[in-house]
């Protein structure tokens, strides 16, 4: 099997020229009139984070924060590999800081219209929970699994080759008893206040250090099935594993199912939630500007020509793509007084959206070098 290490493309690694500047009146304006007729499919990507303190893949000049970075893959993961044993290590040391997250005032205003049905479906490739945490005290369980889709999976459970599932927190904490020598390290950094850099999905920046003697105890469900077995996973989609069959057709039915596609803080460029392909007639030359064997929600929302909005700051894979407009600003800048032009009245009289438009963090990650 052959497996190719996404590379960055110019366009993403350049900064973006495209879009011309808009003013936050005019932003606001044409959002507000994009997302008031309802029944609007939402797609989050890592930018929706940044202001809970989580770094997205790009600074915000439109460059990824480390082009030499390489993505662990599923096959080194579950084989037991070098790469394997350091990536525990390094996602053990960054889980605490995407647990802690808090959303921000663009989760909650995103939540704000979900809970007022204006966007009754939203599709996240963000496995940080921030969208759950915004609802959580408005929706139970199963309205959470109906309305918020997690593409990618989620950092907060871990599951063994054998599909037993257990909860993070629980897991960390089987590493920490696994590994008291870490267990120090990891709390004396976060008592300096100077913990490593940690991605959105949950790995961190960590050079310079052995991980031969960390330990990943055996799940003990395995343990009692008389089988050892140390070969646990967060519940993530990594490179070279396929999304599930029912979160696939899931995505597809949302785009099918909805009136206009809403993009925000996306750059769909984590192989997953978009692939545009053109061929020139007569001409023998076909365009691929992305593979991938999952979503394609973006093209299958041009194909059936529903209106498409993105809002993001710098270029995307998207960009120049007929029946697409795009928005360069700032959620965390419009998104609550979208909110209020969308919904009127009902903004300042109902108490839950009036709270959720007063609620959320703005605490960005510190600048990178």
């Amino acid at each position: 099997m052959r497996i190719s290490v996404p590379t960055i493309p110019h366009a993403l690694s350049a900064p973006s020229t495209a879009t011309k500047p808009i003013d936050t009146r005019e932003a606001i304006d044409r959002i507000a009139r994009f997302l008031a007729p309802g029944n609007v499919t939402l797609v989050t990507g890592a930018g929706v984070s940044v202001d809970s303190g989580i770094r997205a893949y790009r600074g915000s000049n439109g460059r990824y924060l480390n082009p030499n970075y390489k993505p662990i893959f599923y096959h080194e993961l579950m084989d037991r590999t070098d790469k394997g044993a350091a990536y525990r290590l390094r996602s053990y040391l960054g889980y605490k800081s995407v647990r802690d997250s808090q959303p921000n005032t663009t989760h909650f205003a995103l939540a704000a219209l979900q809970y007022k049905s204006i966007i009754p479906r939203l599709i996240t490739q963000n496995v940080d929970g921030l969208h759950h945490k915004s609802m959580q005290q408005i929706w139970n369980k199963a309205q959470m699994e109906n309305g918020i889709l997690e593409l990618h999976g989620s950092l907060h459970k871990v599951h063994c080759t054998h599909g037993h599932v257990v909860d993070r927190n629980v897991f960390q904490d089987w590493l920490s008893s696994a590994n008291p020598r870490w267990k120090a390290f990891a709390d004396a950094l976060e008592a300096s206040g100077q913990g490593p850099r940690t991605n959105p999905d949950g790995d961190v920046v960590l050079e310079g250090v052995s991980y031969d003697d960390f330990v990943v105890p055996d799940c003990p469900v395995c343990l009692q099935e008389g089988r050892k077995n140390n070969v646990q996973k967060p519940e993530l989609i990594f490179f070279g594993e396929s999304i599930q069959s029912r979160v696939k057709d899931l995505s597809y039915q949302h785009i099918d199912t909805c009136d206009r596609l809403f993009l925000v803080g996306t750059t769909l460029a984590t192989f997953s939630a978009f692939r545009y392909t053109h061929r020139e007639a007569g001409s023998g030359v076909h365009y691929l500007l992305i593979s991938v064997e999952s979503d394609r929600l973006l093209k299958h929302a041009l194909e059936l020509q529903k209106p498409v909005l993105m809002l993001n700051i710098g270029p995307t894979r998207a960009d120049g793509l007929p029946g697409m407009e795009k928005i360069e600003i700032a959620s965390g800048i419009v998104m609550r007084d979208v909110v209020r032009q969308v919904l009127g009245f009902e903004s300042i009289s109902d108490t839950v959206v009036n709270e959720m438009l007063r609620s959320g963090v703005v605490q960005p990650p510190r600048e990178d070098d």
